[in-house]
């Protein structure tokens, strides 16, 4: 193996798959996880360069962490671990629903800090390791809605620094990277897509590949090690009462 390796969760499919191409298709051994998307992540490794599809569910931590131990023995240079994979369930601040709560916290936050954990600890790479983050802009533009959701980015945000100072080596970088509306998302019509999409500073679509190429500067580790890159056209920015998705139904924009 003379490329440098890059596992991305959740590459299967929407954001992930844009980003498993752009470095695929620049140089990268892309190692697509997924959960339960087997068909779409072999025929995304097929048209690949070089890349691999595997399977994990994130629910169970140590099976993921099990994961990135057998990864890290056989790869020689194993530059990056993208945390992408999440899911997006309603509840909201009146009502906590305490399963999707559990099964959120579990994927979006838990699973993915023992990954970056076990990376830190084990993968082997030239020139430094990279851990990227998937947060969300909710964690500066909170409301009410997707209650537990937005628990688990705020989490999993709060233990960006911590790592980039206590377990991580002074070649390596770990990064957040929040990224604002971007694709369709729970139970929105075409229409809604593109009212809401457009809710941020610069009244603009934020488009998928923006936030790949957000990835490949963060992967070069040009950003102070800890920090947080917004990727949503300023949406972080804003006092939002509600999520967009609600915002563009009920017309209140």
């Amino acid at each position: 193996m003379t490329r440098p390796t890059i596992l991305i969760t959740g590459a299967a499919k929407r954001i992930g798959a844009d980003i498993a191409r752009a470095f695929g298709t620049n140089g990268w051994h892309v190692i697509i996880h997924y959960g339960s998307s087997v068909i779409e992540a072999e025929e995304l490794a097929e048209t690949l360069p070089s890349a691999e599809a595997i399977h994990c569910d994130l629910f169970d931590s140590d099976a993921a962490v099990a994961m990135i131990k057998s990864l890290a023995a056989r790869l020689d240079d194993w530059r990056v671990l993208i945390n992408s994979a999440s899911i997006f369930r309603p509840d909201d601040v009146t009502a906590m629903d305490s399963k999707a709560y559990d099964r959120m916290m579990r994927i979006n936050a838990k699973t993915p800090t023992r990954m970056a954990q076990a990376f830190l600890s084990h993968a082997k790479a030239q020139g430094g390791r990279r851990v990227i983050q998937v947060t969300d802009q909710k964690i500066e533009n909170s409301n009410p809605d997707f209650f537990s959701y937005t628990m688990s980015k705020h989490a999993l945000a709060s233990t960006i620094e911590m790592l980039a100072d206590g377990a991580a080596g002074p070649e390596d970088r770990v990064y957040g990277l929040a990224p604002g509306a971007i694709l369709p998302s729970h139970d929105q019509t075409a229409e809604e897509t593109g009212k809401s999409h457009v809710l941020n500073l610069l009244k603009r679509k934020t488009a998928a590949a923006e936030i790949a190429g957000a990835m490949r500067f963060l992967a070069d580790g040009h950003l102070e090690s800890g920090k947080m890159l917004f990727v949503d056209s300023g949406q972080h920015l804003l006092n939002q009462p509600r999520d967009v998705i609600y915002l563009a139904r009920d017309g209140a924009i």
